[in-house]
């Protein structure tokens, strides 16, 4: 087995490529090692000591280094880890599947706003785009994206696993995000981070 990295936009991210499926359906986000410890692969990478978020992608695990950590040392120790879990066909999460677990959590998911029963077709083209465009072009560099709330024209996301604290992560919302949706969808004026 052979595990590819890849660079992300956030430069304390790396994307690892498994060769295989991670996530079957949805993404999961680990931000703390006490949330890691529903998966045994996201609890090993945090015992490293040098990992502050690991980020599952339908394809790909998604690590971000603590500030200071140094790569070169903490890049092979990941490989590893990720080749020991995946030879071993080890189980992704404690006690069962995580089919269709979203990030974050679902309970973690509470919307900035309410979504008015009258702004449902615009919602719903909000949705597309997001699904269509921007999610693909967001799970290239590593994360993922949440669509938080939609009210008085202003669009609510999150960014979650390696965009989350990327340095560009302001302009990949002013200027792609809130470009695309601007230019689709009239009613929508501005894309805010949630």
């Amino acid at each position: 087995m052979f595990i590819e990295t890849e660079r992300t936009p956030n430069p304390s991210s790396l994307k690892f490529l498994p060769g295989r499926t991670v996530m079957p359906a949805g993404t999961r986000e680990f931000a703390s090692h006490e949330a890691a410890e529903a998966s045994p692969l996201a609890e090993a990478i945090f015992n490293t000591g040098e990992v502050v978020n690991v980020f599952y992608g339908y394809d790909f695990v998604t690590v971000t280094a603590a500030p200071g950590a140094d790569w070169s040392a903490l890049k092979p120790e990941v490989v590893t880890i990720l080749l020991d879990h995946f030879v071993s066909e080890a189980p992704l999460f404690k006690g069962g599947s995580a089919d269709g677990i979203a990030v974050p959590a679902e309970e973690d998911l509470t919307p900035m706003v309410e979504d008015r029963e009258e702004d449902a077709e615009i919602i719903a083209s909000i949705h597309e785009l997001l699904e269509t465009r921007v999610r693909p072009a967001v799970a290239s560099d590593g994360g993922d994206i949440a669509y938080r709330g939609f009210s008085e024209g202003v669009v609510y996301l999150t960014l979650q696993g390696a965009c989350a604290g990327c340095p560009s992560s302001t302009m990949t919302l002013k200027q792609g995000i809130e470009s695309l949706l601007t230019h689709y969808i009239p009613e929508v004026t501005e894309v805010r981070a949630a």
